[in-house]
């Protein structure tokens, strides 16, 4: 059976997919397009470029997280510098290692820009900060900003939507009157943008299966705001699910697997070996109730 997968954003979560993809895979469920969002977008460019479950889970497990926070060298002696760096820069790591990983990896499949992959295999979200707007790469590319998508680096479009604020600092675009374009991480806007691969009164061309790094009741469930701490998360949860909460509502999407990964900070890069396991078998678990109650 042959689907279309759409990865939410969701910070180390993402370990609990590797699982969800073993689950698909063994009930012979191939992906043909796929999309994602932040830590989604990773495993979106993955899959496009050809990784299989045991390959990503291999990677994944093997992945010493801490060797990709660039920071300055002198903050190792200076913890402070750190604080500046991210009043300046406005990110605590460069993200230049994060982007290197990520190309070493899909060059080992061949794969380098978006002209390397099929039309309309691989898409994911980014947020312009200059524009104010969320930003479908590759697809934006040329409209917005007089780029050929073609030519545009598959890893950083990853790493623009992965660009976890505050973080990783911004990257930086620059459009065909040399104006400079602030991108920063897609799940800010859209944390699991199915409506990618929906049109409305259009009968989809395959099942679109959504994997999304919160429980249900995380996901769905109105906030209840009792103080600013609260308030502040609610803010956050508001702008990354608000767009995609609307078309899931409109449509009433059946097709969304619901990770419960709620008890994971998405920026804890001590995860050892142990909890990636873990996550991977709750991604397996939920993904496998989900495949025998639909796909049966």
């Amino acid at each position: 059976m042959k689907v279309d997968a759409v990865f939410s954003g969701g910070g180390v979560k993402a370990f609990a997919f590797v699982g969800a993809l073993e689950a698909m895979s063994k009930k012979k469920i191939e992906i043909v397009r796929v999309a994602g969002s932040s830590a989604g977008a990773i495993l979106a460019g993955l899959i496009a470029a050809g990784y299989q479950a045991s390959e990503m889970k291999q990677i994944m497990l093997d992945l010493n997280l801490k060797e990709l926070l660039d920071g300055e060298k002198l903050e190792k002696y200076l913890p402070f510098l750190k604080w500046i760096s991210l009043y300046q820069s406005f990110g605590l790591y460069k993200g230049q290692l994060f982007e290197k990983w990520l190309y070493q990896l899909l060059a080992a499949k061949g794969i380098y820009t978006f002209g390397d992959l099929q039309n309309n295999q691989l898409k994911l979200t980014t947020a312009d900060l200059t524009l104010g707007r969320l930003m479908i790469l590759p697809d934006d590319l040329k409209q917005t900003y007089g780029i050929l998508p073609e030519r545009f680096s598959v890893a950083r479009a990853i790493r623009m939507s992965a660009g976890l604020p505050f973080f990783f600092r911004p990257e930086k675009i620059y459009d065909q009157e040399a104006k400079k374009h602030i991108m920063v991480d897609g799940a800010l806007l859209s944390s699991l943008p199915l409506w990618l691969f929906k049109k409305p009164n259009i009968k989809p061309i395959r099942p679109v299966i959504g994997f999304q790094l919160q429980s249900k009741e995380k996901y769905l469930t109105n906030y209840q705001i009792k103080n600013g701490l609260q308030f502040g998360k609610t803010l956050i949860g508001t702008m990354q699910h608000a767009q995609d909460l609307r078309y899931i509502s409109k449509y009433d999407q059946p097709n969304i697997v619901f990770l419960d990964t709620d008890h994971v900070n998405v920026a804890d890069f001590s995860l050892t070996k142990t909890d990636r396991l873990e996550l991977a078998k709750i991604g397996e678990a939920k993904t496998r109730q989900f495949l025998e109650k639909s796909f049966t």
